[in-house]
């Protein structure tokens, strides 16, 4: 339990922090759903949404391993 502000600000309780994978100057989503508050580490969402998004996207391009992303990546950083 926490207590609001006069500017409506709270502190997140260090368990809460710790579970998300907080850090300072981190941002916080919050969803409601069917009256209830949900609060998620933006980040995470973003690259989760990200990961979703991107997902069978390299097999596309005909990348079959890691190593072939990374001599790409080696290729790519020699014509620069």
């Amino acid at each position: 339990m926490t207590k609001v502000t006069s500017k409506g600000q709270i502190t997140i309780p260090l368990a809460i922090r710790d579970m998300l994978g907080l850090k300072s100057g981190d941002k916080v989503l919050f969803e409601e759903s069917k009256g209830k508050v949900y609060i998620a580490n933006a980040s995470q969402i973003t690259l989760s949404n990200i990961q979703t998004q991107m997902r069978g996207e390299a097999e596309k391009e005909g990348f079959q391993t890691e190593d072939d992303v990374v001599a790409y990546i080696k290729e790519l950083r020699k014509t620069r």
